[in-house]
């Protein structure tokens, strides 16, 4: 279902939000800069040749450096026989590796599956096989993973990569310290793997084939639940991602209206890159923009985090607020120099007002909240970069972007009123990858996404959130579906039923709580959350477990979550 051929909206006319909008910022973008991404890369490689493009553990890649090190992994994937709209699957951290295999996919005209490497073996699996990925390059801290599920796909080839790979010299010393001394490199054999160093080596000795690649063709297939329990693939095409490229654009000017543009930027990307934010608002507009991104592979190390966040200018800063909240709570931090800071972008989870005051005390750049999904690229609303005052809304829809407020049955409610919000674009997914019915279930006949939040819009076009429509957990900015949880947990022989929700949580937002009803009286706290351990990722698992001797069921038998939300 295509978005962009929409109809403009009746229900909101006069886009109220228009009226809002920093001076200058035009009510729709243009026609596309680029056909594709890889294009749009390999014109900023051009453009900025010897400017850095990515920064990783103290090296950094020119932007001409990872021209040539894309092509020859676009080069490689080629000569193994993969074709235009193959799959292939990323599974790795903010290392240099990532952007480098990202584009080559790219640039080869395949569609890049992102994957979070920290997934179990029964979550890749499932998203190995319904994207049918051919193909999976994976940091050698996780390929214990891939090798447990290997002879249940359709993979061909793995990639195996190192942490220290692309850092030189420096990189043996980095390889010996994860593996021997950390001993964060699980033991693993995939006798078929080939080493990326030895793909980039051989795809060198090859030529890039330009595939003809269209503004229709998929991109990325960016795997959510939805609005649903059901891991998906939003599937978004180069045209959407480019669309919401040039929406971020736009709106960025005004953050330069009182700070001069500095002569090439750098961006902090401690976001991971599999996460849709980081995608597009870091790696994207970073080499949009010919800037630096300065990747940072584990931020949950705050005092490493810190002393490399000192070494660099930082301009633009996106964000969660868990990840301010702790940052403001380490010293070193607080004696840094912010002076730089042109811009902080909150999202993935709500911005918390104490924290965003404290911040903005603390640094003298106010945090920026925005809205988005991976189903819409993801960048939806974002409030104002010309202002420091903080809103407690999702800000405005951007350029050629429209929000509509609707009731249970699709009907347009007033402002005010609180609804669902529905948002069309041309950054809205094209639907779900080989889920027709699922697609239908989130989009309706006019072309809007039905995004399973509940909020309204003020007089001046702010749309605000007050609740989700759905019993969807956000745990630092991840979707946790109560399905998944609840069936992980319905696994082990000794639960007769259960149930799982969202509760506060000061440093994640919320936190998954899981109710038990034992059918073996001996079962232990202990022994589900082991159990869920091995199933789930980190996020997904439950911090809490009650014991109950039932729950709580509507006349037809069905649990009813929100009794037990209280």
């Amino acid at each position: 279902m295509n978005a962009m051929a929409a109809e403009p909206s009746a229900a909101l006319p006069d886009r109220i939000w228009l009226k809002s909008y920093p001076p200058g910022v035009p009510a729709e973008v243009g026609a596309p800069t680029a056909r594709s991404l890889g294009e749009l890369f390999e014109n900023s490689c051009r453009t900025w040749r010897t400017r850095p493009a990515f920064t990783s553990m103290g090296k950094s890649m020119t932007y001409g450096e990872m021209e040539d090190a894309t092509r020859a992994v676009g080069a490689w994937l080629q000569s193994r026989g993969l074709r235009k709209g193959d799959r292939v699957a990323v599974m790795m951290p903010n290392v240099l590796q990532n952007p480098i295999a990202v584009y080559g996919i790219l640039r080869a005209g395949m569609t890049v599956v992102n994957v979070n490497p920290l997934y179990t073996p029964r979550e890749l699996e499932h998203q190995l096989n319904d994207s049918g990925a051919r193909a999976i390059f994976v940091m050698e801290n996780f390929a214990h993973t891939v090798e447990q599920v290997l002879a249940r796909t359709k993979l061909e080839h793995v990639i195996v990569t190192s942490m220290g790979d692309m850092l030189g010299l420096k990189g043996h010393i980095v390889n010996f310290v994860v593996r021997r001394v950390k001993k964060l490199v699980p033991k693993w054999s995939i006798p078929s793997a080939i080493h990326f160093s030895t793909a980039l080596s051989e795809g060198r000795h090859h030529d890039l084939k330009v595939e003809n690649v269209g503004l229709t063709d998929i991109a990325f297939l960016q795997y959510t639940g939805g609005t649903t329990g059901i891991s998906k693939g939003a599937a978004l095409t180069h045209a959407n991602l480019l669309a919401n490229k040039q929406q971020i654009a736009l709106w960025l000017e005004a953050a330069f209206a009182h700070r001069k543009r500095p002569e090439g930027m750098t961006f902090l990307c401690a976001l991971p890159l599999y996460h849709i934010f980081a995608l597009t608002v870091n790696s994207l507009m970073g080499v949009a923009t010919g800037s630096n991104n300065l990747l940072i592979a584990n931020p949950r190390d705050i005092p490493a985090f810190v002393k490399e966040l000192g070494k660099y200018k930082v301009h633009i800063f996106p964000g969660l607020n868990t990840l301010f909240n702790a940052l403001m709570n380490n010293k070193d931090f607080r004696g840094l120099d912010f002076s730089s800071y042109i811009l902080v972008l909150g999202g993935g989870m709500a911005v918390q007002k104490p924290v965003a005051e404290r911040w903005l005390a603390m640094t003298g750049c106010p945090i920026t909240e925005g809205y988005g999904l991976s189903e819409t690229s993801p960048v939806a609303t974002v409030n104002r970069l010309d202002r420091k005052e903080f809103t407690g809304t999702i800000g405005l829809p951007l350029p050629s972007t429209e929000i509509d407020i609707r009731d249970e049955d699709g009907a347009s409610l007033s402002l005010g009123e609180v609804g669902e919000i529905c948002i069309r674009g041309p950054q809205v997914m094209q639907g779900y990858w080989q889920k027709p019915d699922e697609t239908a279930r989130v989009m309706t006949p006019d072309g809007f996404f039905r995004s399973g939040d509940m909020g309204f819009m003020n007089p001046e076009g702010y749309v605000k959130i007050v609740d989700r429509k759905k019993d969807m957990i956000l745990v630092s900015g991840f979707n946790v579906y109560p399905n998944e949880v609840e069936e992980v947990a319905m696994s082990h022989p000794g639960v007769l039923e259960a149930a799982a929700i969202g509760v506060p949580d000061t440093h994640s937002g919320e936190a998954v709580k899981l109710f038990i009803v034992r059918k073996d009286e001996s079962l232990t706290e202990a022994q589900v959350k082991a159990h869920c351990a091995e199933n789930l990722t980190n996020y997904k698992r439950p911090r809490f477990v009650e014991f109950r001797t039932e729950l709580p069921k509507s006349n037809v038998g069905k649990i009813l979550r929100r009794e037990l939300r209280g």
